[in-house]
């Protein structure tokens, strides 16, 4: 089947959350006028997320990468500045390195109170924040043929993007234990695999006829077909701290889709690699980020993440020149070199520890380091 050329069109999703400057602990109550000015500012592109100490922004439908840069730098230093207003600062980051999920709220509207109704603990406990990557894909048939290629490359995407390794006081060991957190909810994790848009929709409306879907939003895997927009909605990544990070893992993904879409334009595709398969890899990257390296499935053996990044720019290297973002997909190979937002946490603690600090004024460094990198480079030029 020929398919027209998708626009590719970016949008942008991130979470952030709300710390009181004074104490760095998670704010239990976002103030009411603090949200309302935020609207007053953005209008529809900021809202409430499930919990109060929460705040989600999204940029507009984004024809470039650099366009959605600029509106995530803008929507980053808004809320920072309102939310200085009420002695509050947002971070960037998937999880707060120890504030307790037992002593929030969430937030009072109908979609909040039938998760929390129905999901109980695991719901109260998402005090995780993620970001979202969406790629305009119009044609609802390509959609689903190219959600079961991106699979293979969503480990790789979250390796350059964790910032979750502290919670509730301690380091995990794991470097996005915002996934641990998430996966304990039903319809999370890889997506299944559908050989059509119209399977894809019978399978969701048998949930919704038993009434346990209102529509396919409540499909919380790693990659979907957006049930909103015309989009195909990346969701495995943490939230970047850094922005230009942020910008990197979103070009990386839109020039994947492209890539798989010339691919299929050529009667080609990307194999598909076994759910088992692909959970490895899953799993190695919330575990070590690139520590340790992913599996390199047609060589059977373990491979540099750096490696394997090498080999994927090479792939998009068309798809970064036609999009115009070689410059933000570069950059990926910096955050090798450099470390993720989760590296920088632990040395953050480990430099207060050695320095003197107790362990609570240490994890205290850690949310000064949050705040000040969570808005580095969003300022106006």
């Amino acid at each position: 089947m020929d398919y027209a050329e998708p626009t590719f069109t970016v949008g942008v999703e991130e979470e952030y959350l709300l710390v009181d400057r004074k104490t760095r602990e998670l704010a239990i109550e976002s103030p009411d006028e603090m949200m309302r000015e935020c609207e007053e500012r953005l209008a529809e592109l900021v809202r409430p997320e499930f919990l109060r100490s929460q705040i989600e922004v999204g940029t507009r439908v984004c024809k470039t990468v650099t366009q959605a840069g600029n509106e995530l730098a803008w929507l980053r230093r808004t809320v920072a500045e309102v939310a200085a207003h009420y002695g509050l600062a947002p971070i960037a980051a998937s999880t707060h390195p120890f504030s307790e999920w037992q002593t929030q709220h969430h937030t009072d509207q109908e979609r909040y109170n039938i998760l929390a109704r129905d999901m109980q603990t695991p719901a109260r406990r998402l005090l995780i924040n993620g970001m979202h990557v969406h790629v305009g894909v119009e044609d609802d048939e390509l959609r689903i043929d190219l959600l079961g290629q991106i699979s293979y490359f969503l480990p790789h995407l979250l390796a350059l993007s964790t910032s979750s390794p502290f919670w509730r006081g301690q380091n995990t060991g794991l470097k996005s234990y915002r996934l641990s957190v998430f996966d304990e909810l039903p319809r999370t994790g890889l997506p299944e695999q559908f050989d059509s848009f119209t399977e894809y929709q019978r399978h969701v409306n048998v949930l919704i006829k038993a009434g346990l879907l209102k529509d396919a939003s409540m499909l919380w895997w790693d990659v979907r077909p957006s049930a909103k927009f015309p989009t195909i909605e990346m969701r495995i990544t943490d939230v970047c701290t850094r922005l230009e990070d942020a910008r990197a893992v979103a070009a990386l993904y839109v020039c994947v889709v492209r890539m798989l879409f010339r691919l299929r334009r050529s009667n080609q595709r990307w194999r598909r690699y076994a759910t088992m398969l692909i959970n490895e890899n899953r799993f190695r990257a919330q575990r070590y980020s690139f520590e340790e390296g992913l599996v390199d499935f047609g060589k059977g053996k373990l491979v540099p993440v750096s490696d394997l990044l090498d080999e994927l720019l090479e792939l998009i290297r068309d798809d970064a020149e036609a999009l115009d973002c070689v410059q933000e997909v570069e950059h990926a190979r910096l955050i090798t070199r450099r470390g993720t937002s989760a590296d920088r946490q632990i040395e953050a603690y480990a430099k207060a520890i050695a320095d003197g600090a107790d362990d609570r004024k240490a994890l205290i460094a850690v949310v000064d380091m949050l705040i000040e990198e969570s808005v580095k480079g969003v300022q106006e030029t």
